[in-house]
């Protein structure tokens, strides 16, 4: 059932990635490219010079539009996530030992946790693709928007937002530190953080016993309890 949720969370968000595609720019890129192709592919045609070259730039374009969109949609499943560190994208590791999480008055799992550094407090949202902060909290933390990153489309209380997508460096709680996570900036969150499947998934595993979160990453250590 977790992999089945784990693969729903997944589609859900690129989705919302494909929806952002216009607003990033690249939907203009594409059209530009397709044009030039077409005319790149008619000069060739009519033996115009340079016909050649422009219908291999246009390829060129359109092969990095699909892998812009293939390495972002990536990032979001551990089973094929992909760490190219010459791009700026890092491997997104999950370490330490198990950690408990008692539920909260409010029926919710928080966490106090550290953001390269910072204290942040966070829910657990086990509904949630991707681990979110707030626009307030990313500049407390100092994180900004990926480059070349497309936003992501998010479903909130307040209705659908539209939010930059960013990498962070460390979080950690507990006996759990994470390092390389992607993490949306979405305005009007407030003052919640949210702990996203992204994070999750890569434990060797979580559950629910007796109204505590188990979180149980790889070499599990001796347990630790974290709370609000």
């Amino acid at each position: 059932m977790e992999d089945a949720g784990a693969l729903a969370n997944i589609f859900d968000a690129a989705a919302g990635v494909i929806r952002e595609v216009p607003r990033s720019g690249l939907l203009l890129a594409t059209l530009i490219a397709l044009a030039a192709g077409f005319i790149g592919a008619m000069m060739v045609r009519f033996k115009v010079p340079m016909g050649r070259f422009i219908r291999s730039g246009s390829t060129f374009v359109l092969v990095g539009v699909l892998v812009t969109v293939v390495l972002q949609l990536s990032r979001f499943d551990p089973r094929i996530d992909l760490a190219l560190p010459d791009l700026g994208l890092p491997e997104q590791t999950v370490e330490g030992g198990e950690t408990r999480i008692p539920l909260a008055s409010d029926g919710h799992f928080w966490l106090q946790a550290e953001v390269n550094g910072e204290p942040v407090r966070f829910m657990i949202d086990t509904g949630a693709t991707l681990t979110a902060v707030s626009a307030d909290v990313a500049d407390r933390v100092g994180l900004e928007p990926r480059r070349g990153g497309i936003p992501v489309r998010l479903n909130t209380a307040n209705g659908s937002i539209s939010a930059e997508i960013a990498t962070v460096d460390e979080i950690r709680f507990g006996s759990v530190a994470a390092r390389g996570l992607d993490a949306v900036i979405a305005p009007n969150m407030g003052d919640t953080s949210v702990i996203g499947m992204n994070l999750l998934s890569r434990l060797k595993g979580w559950r629910v016993e007796d109204n505590v979160m188990i979180l149980t990453p790889n070499n599990p250590q001796p347990a630790l309890e974290t709370g609000q």
